[in-house]
């Protein structure tokens, strides 16, 4: 009876919900085709929580085993702001701000961010992470990462070099061995109940790559004694900078590499980019009478000379094409092992004018001058060794004696490890393998010669002559008692504003000992030392000290 009195009003209400009814059935049918995808994905990752698994970095040891970069264990503090009220978020900022040192509304800004994870610490020490956990502060949290450590501190810091909070690397091994050390990441994937918590119920699983280990070539003792040694002569004559690098000659394996200044690999950020930089390979300067050699060994491979010639040195001024030459000491005829011994840049400049300018600059590219000795490490960089279309008529009585060329240290080291090597050219090098954590060797490198840049003949005729520069000659100062010793020095003016500088030099030594059976090749650099600023009293003591604490220490090692 009540139907039939309002027979309009039903129809209406009957059509009404029919529409509704039919626009969410169109709705639902839209969503079904055009966001079923989006949807599924957003209710998959409401339902499924993916950990990311971090690999083990790779270990960098030295050639012993020795640990010099490992990864240890560390806590990273994190908020969830999403899930905090305000006064938790005061409570986390006030509490924890004065632990790690750092403003209470700086830590108040990260927490404004509208997400559920914000990094408020990374890597913490472990006092650190030990307070505030103690602290049970709410919607705060600590994840377990790990971090790079360095166990010998400021030790081969530029060989090693340094990863950042990621492990991550930058520099050094660190960064040039980064694809190796890394590993790959791995993923976990756990579901979650409709409130986002863990239900502990694995649904994939994909396990990290640990990072592969790096062996060095370097000795962890000898690096010790070098960095020792060179520390006291950077000390000692206030230096701009410093390098020292020994080397195995017989095999080119690099056992010590330094550079002062240097830097600490766990807080690189705290050292200007001048302390980083790998000066060794990076920086170049004109050698000095460091040079020599190349002069010495052409005129006795070519058999102009021979140890006992005598040569004019024009008692201490000779003109060559537009100046005057001088020796520091005035000499009048020296033999040619004397002209060595003296370091004679009159007698070496009359050497080079009976070779000529070919045969010179044809030893020096032998010696590998003006190219990189391709040692493996980011930076080097070739030098400088004019053609000679491109030299002066005065450059004959310049670069035969270190000058009008610029050199790095490797090269000054390939070159006097050759000479100790009965004439053949080893490759540096200063990676010995790769390995697995289980100690499966990826990738091994080996000794690589070069090529003989001079004969055996001559090399064995120029080794005592350079022990006379040591018993007798400018580089008495790294004689030893029990111990035989070649080498040469060199104190060179350094270049400044077009000329050369009568104050800033670089003084360096170059040797090999024993002399009868090198183990030991070593070149020392020191950059403007004052007051003092001769090779053969700057650097020939570093030399000695190496060598009598490195040949004392192989000697133990080989009888364990």
């Amino acid at each position: 009876m009540h139907s039939q009195r309002h027979p309009t009003r039903v129809g209406v209400l009957f059509f009404i919900i029919l529409f509704l009814l039919c626009l969410f059935s169109i709705k639902l049918a839209l969503i079904q085709v055009f966001r079923a995808d989006y949807l599924a994905e957003k209710a998959e990752k409401q339902h499924n929580h993916v950990v990311e698994l971090e690999p083990r970095r790779g270990t960098i040891y030295d050639r012993d085993m020795r640990a010099l970069a490992l990864n240890v264990g560390a806590y990273s503090l994190y908020v969830n702001p999403k899930s905090m009220t305000e006064d938790q978020k005061s409570r986390v900022a006030e509490s924890v701000a004065p632990v790690l040192g750092v403003s209470v509304g700086g830590l108040a800004t990260l927490m404004e961010k509208p997400k559920h994870f914000v990094w408020l610490a990374r890597k913490v020490p472990q006092d650190v992470y030990e307070k505030i956990n103690a602290m049970k502060l709410r919607g705060a949290g600590f994840v377990r990462e790990s971090k790079r450590f360095y166990p010998s501190g400021e030790m081969a810091a530029h060989v090693i070099g340094f990863a950042n909070i990621d492990n991550i690397g930058l520099q050094g091994v660190e960064l040039e061995y980064d694809k190796y050390l890394r590993g790959e990441k791995g993923m976990a994937q756990f579901l979650r109940d409709a409130r986002q918590r863990d239900l502990l119920i694995e649904k994939d699983f994909v396990p990290a790559r640990d990072g592969y280990d790096v062996v060095l070539t370097i000795d962890e003792t000898i690096q010790f004694i070098a960095e020792k040694a060179l520390d006291k002569a950077y000390t000692k004559y206030h230096a701009k900078g410093a390098t020292v690098i020994v080397m195995d000659p017989k095999t080119g394996e690099i056992l010590a590499f330094a550079n002062r200044p240097t830097f600490s690999p766990a807080k690189p950020d705290a050292t200007p980019i001048e302390s980083k930089t790998n000066r060794a390979v990076a920086f170049v300067y004109e050698p000095g009478s460091v040079f020599k050699i190349v002069t010495a060994s052409a005129a006795l491979e070519e058999k102009a000379f021979n140890e006992d010639d005598v040569i004019f040195c024009e008692n201490g001024k000779y003109w060559v094409a537009t100046h005057y030459l001088k020796d520091h000491e005035p000499h009048g005829n020296l033999t040619f092992r004397k002209v060595v011994e003296y370091s004679s840049n009159i007698g070496f400049t009359k050497i080079a004018q009976k070779l000529g300018a070919d045969k010179v600059y044809e030893y020096a590219r032998r010696f590998r001058f003006g190219m990189k000795t391709n040692i493996g490490m980011v930076g080097e960089v070739n030098g400088m060794l004019k053609p000679v279309s491109k030299w002066s008529k005065t450059s004959i009585g310049a670069i035969p004696i270190g000058q009008e060329v610029t050199v790095t240290p490797p090269q000054l080291l390939g070159m006097i490890g050759a000479v100790a090597n009965d004439g053949t050219y080893m490759k540096p090098y200063y990676i010995k393998s790769i390995r697995d954590e289980k100690g499966g060797v990826i990738a091994s490198f080996q000794p690589q010669v070069v090529g003989q840049v001079i004969s055996k003949e001559t090399a064995r005729r120029l080794k005592p002559i350079l022990q006379g520069v040591v018993d007798e000659g400018t580089a008495t100062a790294a004689k030893m008692k029990d111990i035989t010793a070649g080498g040469k020095t060199g104190t060179a003016q350094k270049v400044e504003a077009g000329g050369y500088s009568h104050s800033k030099f670089v003084a360096s030594f170059i040797g090999f000992a024993p002399v009868e059976d090198p183990k030991l090749a070593i070149v020392v650099s020191v950059d403007e030392p004052h007051p003092i600023y001769y090779g053969g009293l700057v650097s020939a003591p570093v030399f000695k000290e190496i060598v009598e604490d490195s040949l004392r220490y192989l000697a133990t090692k080989k009888g364990q």
